[in-house]
């Protein structure tokens, strides 16, 4: 069954032709950061859309995330705007890995132009995810600039290993039709507030989930 979900799953509203950014993450919880983030992404690229890919659960990590639906719920009541949309499409086809979902998800909207969104601070470490010279190579990536990771992040081990690849903060809105490799670093209005924070202060505490 987890087969045949898995071929006919896609992300609603995107047709062949668009540019479609894809920010993924724990939302755990989601935060204003977060929203400044996407609405700069889709002014700096150029973006037609944006989804934020709600992922599960870690069965790896000590510390799990709360559920799945109250993450989601939250992250709709927050982020509300026309071409912004939240999705638990990870959890529906079993991927655990953004290379993964990136396969299916460029399968399954061809002619779609998929633009990876990350902040500066998963730049940083980016040469640790699973498969990360395939996604630099098969979609676009855009980088956004978060409180304190601008130096690390330029100095990256992606970052220099494509640095021939990289767009100045000026063409931003190439990105989207760029052939691979190509990514950009931008600079955004600074919203300092991270997820751990406002789960170390007690505003999103597992007895909330209800």
């Amino acid at each position: 069954m987890r087969i045949k979900a898995a071929m006919i799953c896609k992300l609603p509203h995107i047709q062949p032709g668009q540019s479609v950014g894809l920010l993924g993450g724990s939302f755990d919880p989601p935060h204003h950061g977060h929203a400044a983030i996407s609405h700069a992404a889709l002014r700096r690229f150029g973006l037609d859309h944006l989804f934020w890919l709600v992922s599960p659960g870690n069965p790896l990590k000590r510390r799990q995330p709360a559920s799945l639906a109250r993450r989601i719920a939250a992250s709709r009541a927050l982020m509300q705007h026309p071409r912004i949309h939240i999705s638990g499409i990870e959890a529906d086809l079993g991927t655990r890995y953004t290379a993964q979902i990136l396969r299916h998800l460029r399968r399954r909207h061809p002619g779609v132009r998929f633009v990876w969104l990350m902040g500066a601070d998963n730049l940083v470490h980016f040469h640790h995810w699973k498969d990360w010279r395939q996604i630099l190579d098969t979609v676009p990536v855009g980088v956004l600039a978060r409180p304190g990771d601008r130096i690390a992040a330029r100095l990256s081990p992606a970052a220099r290993i494509y640095r021939h690849a990289m767009l100045k903060g000026g063409q931003s809105h190439l990105l989207a039709q760029a052939t691979s490799p190509a990514w950009c670093f931008v600079n955004v209005p600074m919203v300092d507030v991270s997820s751990t924070q406002l789960r170390a202060r007690g505003d999103w505490s597992a007895a909330q989930q209800g």
